[in-house]
């Protein structure tokens, strides 16, 4: 049986375009599948004729590894691939139904990326586990109108190329 991360509600938001957590689903999540650990990638693309993953862990052939179209309409192209870790490259090689039009492009669910001009896409997981229990238990009390409050911005490209 093909591995998916999609149930029938999740099908039923995603059409409905009102389902909140698409990145939990769609995008390269690892996982583990009749004891093999890999990757499950997911993406949406309506009008495409064929889509495959390409990457380092294929030599970035563009026929190896291709994708399944759901049976439910929804656009959505899936696969389970073993063998696949945390911090290989990849990008789907998207074949067009049209004019023999094709091209690879990064995931836009993915969670890493390279580092500009390299534009691959990076299986990451957001593993980090909270431990701010307490905090927001109280916050409600001090996060109100009349209470200060410090806004910082990050810009996490210039972070990752000075502390990454």
């Amino acid at each position: 049986m093909a591995l998916t991360l999609f149930t029938e509600h999740d099908i039923y938001l995603f059409k409905e375009g009102s389902h909140c957590r698409l990145y939990d689903k769609l995008g390269a999540h690892t996982t583990k599948h009749e004891d093999k650990e890999g990757v499950c990638f997911a993406v949406w693309v309506p009008n495409a004729e064929h889509v495959f993953v390409i990457g380092d862990f294929n030599n970035w052939n563009t026929t190896t590894h291709p994708l399944r179209i759901r049976w439910d309409d929804s656009g959505i192209w899936e696969r389970f691939i073993p063998g696949i870790k945390k911090g290989m490259l990849y990008k789907y090689h998207i074949q067009a139904k049209q004019d023999d039009y094709h091209v690879d492009k990064s995931d836009p669910y993915g969670f890493a990326w390279e580092i500009s001009p390299l534009t691959s896409t990076q299986v990451w997981e957001l593993s980090y586990v909270w431990h701010d229990a307490e905090w927001m238990r109280l916050r409600q009390k001090k996060n109100n109108l009349n209470a200060p409050i410090s806004i910082y911005e990050v810009h996490p490209g210039s972070w990752r190329r000075v502390h990454g």
